[in-house]
């Protein structure tokens, strides 16, 4: 009986310290927000690089600028959907209060759709890039543009596996 009861006792200590050990998360969770103003900083650096000289870059340079612009935006996105998104599905549930607005996806996303999300913004940004890539493509050697093509196809073949599976184990 004694035997048993301390069993039952080192078993729910170490529950309940796995548990808690969630809560390493949080940390790093908050340097995404600061991995977010690092995104922000440089946005705002590219935008003052680009702006004055707006009417002197060609049509070709004014889009690959947007690109990148998008492409910054696009990470920053993708890193507040795995900020918020797993700080709530590992650590613990947004408590911001009933006044404050808050986002209508928060608490919709479990860890398959935000993988999924991830996979989706992945692709996003490697086909902006390739983009880029294609409007300057006559400064691109061959071997080059064609890796870039292979790892972008890769990606959208992994993003189109991750849901084929995701949609297989839901069933």
């Amino acid at each position: 009986m004694v035997k048993i009861d301390l069993k039952t006792k080192i078993e729910h200590a170490s529950e309940q310290l796995m548990y808690a050990s969630r809560w390493v998360l949080a940390p790093v969770y908050m340097g995404l927000s600061l991995a977010l103003f690092a995104l922000a900083i440089k946005f705002f650096q590219e935008l003052y690089h680009f702006l004055p000289h707006i009417l002197e870059i060609s049509e070709t340079n004014l889009v690959l600028k947007i690109l990148s612009l998008i492409d910054l935006v696009l990470v920053g996105s993708m890193v507040v959907v795995v900020m918020f998104s797993g700080y709530e599905n590992f650590v613990s549930e947004l408590d911001i209060g009933e006044t404050t607005e808050k986002l209508d996806w928060l608490g919709t996303h479990d860890y398959g759709s935000l993988k999924m999300k991830v996979a989706a913004s992945v692709v996003a940004i490697s086909s902006i890039h390739l983009l880029k890539v294609f409007m300057n493509i006559e400064a691109i050697a061959n071997e080059k543009l064609i890796w870039y093509v292979v790892i972008h196809l890769t990606l959208v073949l992994s993003a189109f596996g991750m849901g084929y599976l995701d949609k297989l184990t839901k069933h």
